[in-house]
């Protein structure tokens, strides 16, 4: 059975790609920093008919990110489909004037370089199948700076151009690199099937070739 890591995953969007793509027949390995909450939300999930199983790891932390990958593929098998999502902190969100150079390197740690040793992990057996997809989940200051989100607005378009490389780089060998933005909170977008259409759009990145980005809503109808 395919395999799809969710890296970031919790009960809101991870939850609902879980089931998506687990109607498809996939299996799902959750990772996100607590163990207990991917243990319920695991549990959840099997209650619902989709074989899922949390791997505790911190995106800031390359050795933990890479063991919780390798322990998925290993338990779950080779993973077809990386979900890139984990949700920011709020000191990401600080105005310029108040963000240091630690808190940006930190927010570049987080969302580039995490995503980098995520790759690392999950690219050989990929390239070694001749298949697969990364999806990158991002807010709309990946594609628009604010002044009142600096950490986001400085490491968001950093994932967003290591993404863009690898999508022109692998896809001749079969792997799709996409990027989806969600400009604002999902549940203030106004969407008719709230974030079970987030989930479905995410499927349609994977199943569907196409460019690298694409917009959930157009960027003015959004709010960050």
């Amino acid at each position: 059975m395919p395999t799809i890591a969710i890296v970031g995953a919790g009960p809101g969007l991870g939850g609902a790609v879980a089931r998506r793509f687990g109607r498809e027949g996939y299996q799902v390995a959750l990772i996100s920093r607590d163990q207990a909450k991917l243990d319920a939300l695991a549990q959840e999930l099997a209650s619902e008919g989709v074989t899922a199983r949390g791997f505790a790891a911190d995106v800031l932390e390359p050795a933990a990110l890479a063991s919780a990958l390798s322990a998925a593929a290993s338990e779950l098998g080779a993973i077809t489909v990386l979900q890139y999502s984990p949700l920011p902190f709020r000191t990401f969100l600080k105005p310029v004037l108040e963000t240091p150079p630690e808190l940006a390197l930190e927010a570049l740690q987080f969302s580039l370089f995490g995503l980098m040793h995520a790759v690392d992990a999950v690219l050989p057996a990929m390239r070694e199948a001749g298949a697969g997809s990364i999806v990158l989940i991002n807010g709309g200051t990946s594609v628009k700076a604010r002044a009142d989100f600096a950490g986001t607005s400085i490491a968001f378009p950093a994932e967003s151009a290591y993404g863009e490389m690898l999508h022109d780089a692998l896809a001749d060998e079969g792997i799709h690199v996409k990027q989806l933005v969600i400009p604002g909170a999902i549940p203030k977008l106004q969407l008719d099937n709230g974030i079970d259409d987030v989930a479905e759009r995410i499927w349609l990145l994977h199943a569907t070739p196409g460019p690298f980005r694409e917009m959930l809503i157009p960027l003015e109808h959004g709010q960050e």
